[in-house]
């Protein structure tokens, strides 16, 4: 299910009364408010005020029923604290049972809801800003496939091809000599008959491109390489990309890239 899939069943549910904790926790290494692990602090200070005000209402059902949520989100957090991003996102609610957990690589403004329903607003506008996207780095020896929402890898495809062959197939292990060795050729010196096997593999490339698109449910496309070989990838495709940017980065990490395109 596609991340905006998601928010639009979230958008759906409800309760009859309140119960659904929704959280919003900024856990950003590089913001200087969140030295030395300051969102442990504002993860207890913020499910703590939300205890106190339901102590206050006296209703014993509403405050047991929080009070284990407020137990699962600790728990999944601190789990998970050694991995954390730039933030968490939480929707947790127990009858009826919701448990939605997002880590991502956008900055997030700390927030805690306890409300009859998700409070989705925050989250709705970070993936307006980073939307469900393909992001293919094209060279000569292979194609690098991003799949991206809201700034994070949901997964990544490399397809690498054997001109001597004239086959191309996805890979799996360790790049073979023949791909680190094609990087470095530069297309304008390439015989035609190389010249068009590179296009009919960008070709099939840009059908599982097309592919990808429909069913991550991708909202914009990005296609990153020297310029001749992007222009050319980009043809292959039905919906022209939202932007072709005139960058080597198929050997770099796949965070550097994000920034590359979202963030320049």
């Amino acid at each position: 299910m596609s991340l905006s899939e998601e928010l639009k069943k979230l958008k759906e549910f409800e309760c009859s009364s309140r119960c659904v904790l929704s959280v919003y926790l900024n856990t950003n290494p590089a913001d200087p408010e969140q030295q030395n692990g300051a969102w442990k602090i504002h993860l207890k200070n913020g499910l703590k005020r939300i205890d106190e005000y339901l102590e206050a209402s006296h209703d014993e059902k509403e405050i047991k029923t929080y009070k284990k949520l407020k137990e699962k989100v600790t728990k999944e957090i601190e789990n998970n604290q050694n991995d954390l991003n730039k933030g968490v996102v939480i929707f947790a609610s127990e009858d009826p049972e919701l448990w939605s957990v997002h880590y991502v690589q956008v900055q997030v403004k700390t927030s805690f809801h306890w409300e009859d329903r998700p409070v989705i607003e925050e989250m709705e506008y970070m993936l307006k800003a980073y939307p469900e996207a393909g992001i293919v780095l094209t060279s000569f020896g292979e194609v690098r496939i991003l799949d991206t929402a809201m700034g994070f890898i949901n997964g990544e495809r490399t397809y690498e091809f054997d001109s001597g062959l004239e086959v191309w197939r996805e890979q799996t292990g360790v790049r073979s000599s023949l791909q680190r060795g094609a990087g470095g050729n530069n297309p304008d010196q390439l015989d035609l008959r190389l010249k068009e096997n590179l296009d009919r593999f960008y070709k099939e490339m840009g059908t599982i491109v097309e592919k990808m698109r429909k069913e991550r449910n991708w909202k914009e496309l990005y296609v990153v390489g020297e310029a001749e070989l992007a222009n050319s990838f980009a043809k292959t495709l039905r919906t022209k990309p939202n932007n072709c940017i005139y960058k080597n980065l198929n050997n770099v990490e796949s965070k550097k890239v994000l920034h590359q395109v979202f963030e320049k």
